[in-house]
């Protein structure tokens, strides 16, 4: 697998990328602090979101629950140009590239069945659709079985602003740009994809002895207990977007992996060697 790299252009992007999200937003009143973000809860199952039809404008937390027996997780789309969920679920079901009126936000990924997991993205107004496109058990992207949630963000005169980081990690074609040497504890990470086709990152704290072949070889085939601990991500994200995680590692393994396929040959990216391990003490 491929080793950790920290180039100071691909940081240097990362800070770029991420300053542009955040001047985005409206700005506050001469005087006034800008609100936190907007926590909008997703409850998970197999296969549908419970989750708002309308969401006011600017940064919003998004707390997915997990509560089906599957993994699920939670992309976010805006839909530019006119189009609609309707015109989204339509594509999606038709091989080939999503259309660029899409643009894939990122969004909380997938945690363990019961458990949960927060992402923060940026929404201006217009029309929105969660989907799912994990595919276990079955290899049957959700979104086929129902899993999607077309919602309206709304005009908000409140104006809020972005988590702020203590940590940066970069998307690119194949990798994972880490700003500094991971820690355990609670982390505020702003995830930018810096690459020139979409990216995801699910974290997996592996089991004791476990490696990320036992994950890969489990996703395959997923028979028994799995090889580690799904603790979310950043969901599926276009070039240039940026979302923040709230993440809380403790000791041991951790994987960090891309399942999104290749635009060029069609292979999950973690086949070109986008996935890493970190070990935390």
């Amino acid at each position: 697998m491929r080793a950790r790299i920290t180039w100071g252009a691909a940081i240097a992007a990362l800070a770029t990328l991420a300053a542009c999200a955040k001047q985005e937003q409206a700005k506050p009143a001469a005087g006034a602090a800008a609100a936190a973000p907007t926590v909008v809860t997703i409850h998970a199952k197999d296969f549908a979101y419970v989750a708002p039809d309308s969401i006011a404008a600017g940064w919003v937390t998004f707390h997915l629950i997990n509560d089906g027996p599957d993994l699920h997780h939670a992309t976010i789309f805006r839909l530019d140009s006119g189009k609609t969920a309707t015109d989204l679920e339509a594509a999606l079901k038709t091989p080939g590239p999503i259309p660029m009126w899409a643009v894939a936000l990122g969004g909380p990924n997938a945690p363990a069945p019961g458990q949960s997991f927060d992402a923060t993205v940026s929404l201006t107004p217009g029309n929105y659709l969660m989907v799912c496109f994990v595919d276990i058990p079955g290899g049957v992207p959700h979104f086929v079985k129902g899993m999607v949630h077309p919602f309206t963000v709304t005009p908000s005169t409140v104006a809020t602003a972005a988590p702020v980081p203590d940590d940066s990690i970069a998307l690119q074609d194949y990798g994972f740009v880490f700003s500094k040497p991971l820690t355990t504890g609670h982390h505020e990470f702003a995830v930018t994809n810096i690459a020139q086709q979409p990216h995801e990152m699910e974290i997996v704290k592996l089991a004791p002895g476990k490696t990320a072949e036992d994950v890969v070889a489990w996703i395959q085939k997923p028979v028994g207990p799995p090889p580690g601990d799904p603790i979310g991500g950043a969901a599926f994200q276009a070039p240039g977007t940026t979302e923040y995680l709230s993440v809380d590692f403790t000791a041991g393994n951790y994987l960090f992996i891309c399942f999104v396929p290749d635009a060029k040959d069609g292979k999950p990216h973690f086949m070109h060697g986008m996935m890493h391990t970190e070990t935390l003490n």
